[in-house]
């Protein structure tokens, strides 16, 4: 099988046909994240936490209840959830030195006023344990 090499008068052809399609998919993911970035700052506060709680969170959260969750995935979606809410929330500026800040967790979270995605798993594997220890013997060993 022949490779393409293309026909250029004095410029060097390292890149593969590979690293070129690479580079245009992160250029078109970037233009997609400008675009979303763009939306996102037209949205309302409330209407991009509704968002979040019923778009965002139920696909991360989906079957969770039935997981093990180790310290690492505990931190990862805690950062995850923060990022988010910082996308959300946006800046602060600060009064005393007048510039702009990222916004603390707790003041995120004081922000949010829902409770944080551990805890919220952590009430769904209870409910789901009630619902497996009222459930008939019959239907446990299926």
């Amino acid at each position: 099988m022949e490779t393409y090499k293309p026909e250029t008068a004095g410029v060097s052809t390292s890149t593969t046909t590979a690293e070129i399609e690479k580079e245009e998919e992160e250029e078109e993911e970037d233009d997609d994240n400008d675009y979303i970035e763009s939306l996102l700052f037209l949205l309302s506060k409330n209407l991009k936490v509704r968002i979040h709680k019923t778009v965002i969170l139920p696909v991360v959260l989906y079957g969770r209840e039935t997981w093990t969750l180790t310290l690492r995935e505990e931190q990862r979606l805690r950062v995850f959830e923060n990022k988010v809410l910082r996308k959300i929330f946006g800046a602060k500026r600060d009064e005393v030195r007048g510039e702009w800040r990222k916004l603390h967790n707790a003041e995120l979270h004081v922000l949010y006023s829902s409770p944080e995605i551990i805890r919220n798993i952590k009430s769904r594997r209870l409910r789901w344990a009630g619902h497996v220890a009222r459930m008939g013997e019959s239907k446990k060993c299926m």
